[in-house]
């Protein structure tokens, strides 16, 4: 029997109504409530933060109905003034476009008209000033203190980042408009604001210092997304039957899925959790595609990459570092792209210092790693187009096959298109850039290792039948590369191996910007 699996569903009211598969936040919503009065969230797109402002809206709305069957009714048994129903300000920022001027003053105008309709106002006033006598009318009118929910509240901002006149005056509205929030505390009951980023030197946060930020909170870590439990619990019939379509044993379906999906940490000690959107997606294709990373490449942060000579091996080698203030806030004008990365969902905690109170980033799972590293390859080999037959999996191919000759011809056309290069990136930036990013893709199809360090080849690729050994010089000889691999012993694991070692030297001439000299030892 298939199961309806709310891929997409925003609506609190329509997920429980039409019966679609929930995995049982409300718990949340008793210890929200009852622990304070005003919060932010910050979680990646599509990370399920509009269903579950959705589900606070049917909570305050006081429609109970909605939650038969769930925890928060247990807990809120005993609670005498549990499901009445408050004026809900529910502003929604999603599915609008805001890189034309005026546009986030005609969606918050748009939202005070229709709620003047129901409580009473003057359209003529400004944005605040509206906005102010409708909390204050709400209150009069119910005898109940008001709830505003926030949805994207940063969308107009992150869609107008390139364009800094439209950024700041965007910036200015919010500043008049939410400061509300701090000046009419007394006719608030809630607050819960919701983003994918927490930009700095905003009112809504250097203004409203009530705001409590849950967003590294251990104990809301798993608010948004789903716990390996959560799985196991809600989807074993999806997994069964993603399982048997892909071949696989249901252990090594759940294997895929976590490194697929899995791998979010919100808190340096919470368990990791799985992304909602690829992992629904997943069970209803019945397939492991990339499906998060598909619904929005982030063309923005790789141009931002790119242009700031920014070195991508880090991603990988457990040197990439922040803390919590930088990763909690965001400048637009801050050259460390590492808290945009990690709050849009790019990169995740994966270690702690305490010591120095340092986190170590990383990406998450291997649908994020081999997404943003495959974005990021056309902007350093821009005239290499997919299926060209100079690309990724054309070179899978002839490693499969121990066509060395088909493996030069291919790292040649790949150098052959990197663009003109400057003192702020220089080729050797990009002769590393580009090694890193082919070999590192290629271990999305091959077992491939690739190293930085001294010591070690710089890449070694098994193949079936083959073991490729690397090593790469910038204006050296490739005579020089196969001896280095001779004299620091890099085959010797390999000796008992039944497959085929390959030795390859490869000689980058920087003048000429491209493969200089290639030589190959087999045994």
């Amino acid at each position: 029997m298939i199961r309806k699996l709310p891929i997409g569903v925003q609506s609190f009211e329509s997920l429980r109504k039409d019966g679609f598969l929930y995995v049982d936040k409300t718990k949340y919503i008793y210890d929200l409530v009852h622990t304070s009065k005003q919060y932010f969230l910050s979680r990646p797109r599509r990370f399920g933060k509009s269903l579950f402002l959705s589900m606070l809206k049917a909570y305050w709305e006081g429609k109970k109905e909605l939650f038969e069957g769930l925890k928060i009714t247990d807990l809120e048994a005993d609670v005498p003034d549990a499901w009445q129903a408050y004026p809900v300000f529910y502003f929604d920022f999603n599915g609008k476009n805001y890189q034309v001027d005026d546009a986030l003053e005609s969606v918050l105008d748009q939202h005070l008209r229709g709620w003047e309709a129901i409580y009473g106002g003057d359209g003529q006033r400004s944005l605040e000033e509206r906005f102010q006598n409708l909390l204050k009318s709400a209150v009069a009118m119910t005898g109940r203190r008001c709830v505003v929910l926030v949805d994207e509240y940063d969308k107009s901002l992150l869609e107008t980042m390139q364009n800094q006149k439209l950024a700041e005056h965007n910036k200015a509205v919010f500043k008049g408009f939410f400061s509300t929030l701090k000046s009419y505390d007394e006719y608030l009951q809630f607050v819960f604001i919701t983003g994918v980023t927490k930009f700095s030197k905003i009112s809504i946060f250097s203004d409203l210092n009530q705001l409590n930020d849950i967003t590294m909170n251990e104990d809301f870590a798993d608010i948004c997304g789903i716990t390996e439990k959560e799985m196991k619990r809600c989807f074993m019939p999806e997994i069964e039957m993603l399982a048997k379509k892909q071949k696989l044993s249901v252990e090594e379906c759940l294997q895929t899925l976590k490194d697929k999906y899995d791998g979010y940490h919100f808190h340096y000690e919470s368990e990791g959790v799985y992304n909602p959107f690829s992992l629904l997606k997943a069970f209803f294709e019945k397939n492991f595609g990339s499906y998060w990373f598909e619904t929005g490449t982030p063309t923005f942060l790789v141009k931002k990459i790119n242009s700031s000579s920014f070195d991508v091996q880090r991603f990988t080698n457990e040197k990439l570092y922040s803390n919590e203030k930088s990763l909690s806030d965001y400048r637009i004008d801050n050259p460390d792209l590492v808290p945009l990365l990690y709050q849009t969902g790019y990169l995740t905690i994966v270690g702690y210092d305490a010591r120095k109170q340092r986190f170590t980033m990383g990406f998450p799972n291997d649908e994020v790693k081999y997404g943003f590293l495959e974005s990021l390859l056309p902007v350093y080999t821009p005239e290499v187009a997919a299926n060209s037959g100079k690309d990724i999996y054309t070179l899978d191919d002839c490693i499969e096959a121990g066509d060395t000759d088909g493996v030069k011809d291919i790292l040649t056309a790949l150098f052959a298109s990197i663009p003109y290069t400057t003192e702020n990136n220089p080729f050797e930036h990009y002769f590393q850039t580009v090694i890193y990013l082919v070999f590192t893709l290629l271990g999305k199809l091959t077992k491939c290792e690739v190293h930085s360090s001294q010591g070690r080849a710089d890449c070694i690729l098994e193949s079936e039948d083959y073991v490729y050994i690397f090593e790469f010089k910038l204006d050296k000889s490739a005579k020089e590369a196969l001896e280095q691999i001779e004299e620091k012993g890099y085959a010797l694991p390999y000796a008992a191996d039944e497959r085929k070692v390959i030795r390859i030297g490869v000689s980058f001439d920087s003048k000429i910007r491209n493969i200089s000299d290639w030589k190959v030892l087999t045994e």
